[in-house]
């Protein structure tokens, strides 16, 4: 079996506490055909520093220095770079297994699927956790993938990119590239504007990434929340139109627009004070 080449895009911004061992995990792959891109997207600790030794310690590693933009500015700088086959990518405070690139194309290799995802930890602390949405190992259609994250769409697993395996060949033709418009869920845009054009989604139930909760994550307040809903207002369309376009939206209406009220989760929950004696649940939301 052939080994294609894999791009993992990392954008850096004031990581020097976290990227060393992010940088070991990524060089660690044991997949070996690998271009590992940092763009350090105007970090004023040392980060930058960090980014160009690692990429003088290591061919495989590529280096980007520019002034700050935004993340989605920084990932769509590397994706203008990356030569891989498939693209993967990586938050510069979070680790991926060992295994996890091997693992993600060679499901990819034996089933065909444009897209890969896959469980994950999630690490807060010293507590660790497995997330995930769905079950087994299993090969779904566009439509049968769509039907399984409409029950939870604003969690993780499906609004995350670290979790996922892409085809650069589907990004280039179809030119998507990350809204640097938009300050939050520019991630989940981008898989839904990818989904639109996948045949087939393979799910591996098999964590890979160690997705790290850092404090100041959590919603604290009602002006974070207003933000939350604000920010599902301006994504809703987008949402809507992958169902209508799938055919799928009137079977599906009503947990379409349970996506308006649900708030980004890896899968956990939080009490928070609520209006009069009682206390209102809520989902953590998306950093």
């Amino acid at each position: 079996m052939n080994q294609p080449l894999v791009s993992i895009i990392v954008p850096v911004y004031n990581a020097e506490v976290y990227l060393g061992p992010c940088l070991e995990s990524l060089r660690s792959q044991t997949w070996p055909n690998l271009e590992i891109i940092l763009v350090n997207d105007g970090s004023t600790d040392g980060s930058g520093h960090l980014c160009a030794a690692a990429a003088r310690a290591d061919p495989r590693i590529r280096f980007l220095d520019q002034p700050n933009k935004g993340v989605s500015a920084a990932r769509n700088a590397a994706l203008a770079m990356a030569e891989g086959d498939y693209l993967q990518f990586s938050d510069s405070d979070d680790l991926l297994t060992p295994d996890a690139t091997e693992t993600l194309v060679r499901a990819a290799q034996s089933t065909g699927a444009d897209l890969v995802i896959s469980h994950f930890f999630r690490v807060d602390k010293d507590k660790q956790a497995q997330r995930g949405h769905i079950k087994g190992e299993r090969l779904l259609t566009r439509q049968e993938f769509a039907q399984e994250m409409v029950k939870a769409p604003a969690n993780y697993y499906y609004g995350a990119l670290w979790n996922k395996l892409y085809r650069r060949s589907i990004v280039e033709k179809q030119g998507l590239r990350f809204e640097e418009g938009v300050s939050w869920s520019e991630d989940f845009l981008f898989n839904l504007e990818y989904l639109r054009h996948v045949r087939l989604v393979a799910a591996v139930p098999k964590p890979l990434y160690y997705y790290h909760k850092r404090p100041g994550s959590l919603i604290t307040s009602q002006a974070t929340l207003r933000k939350v809903i604000r920010m599902k207002r301006d994504t809703f369309d987008y949402y809507k139109n992958l169902y209508q376009d799938l055919d799928l939206y009137d079977e599906q209406k009503a947990r379409v627009y349970r996506y308006l009220i649900s708030t980004a989760t890896d899968g956990t929950t939080l009490t928070l004070p609520g209006r009069g004696e009682k206390n209102r649940r809520v989902r953590e939301s998306a950093d």
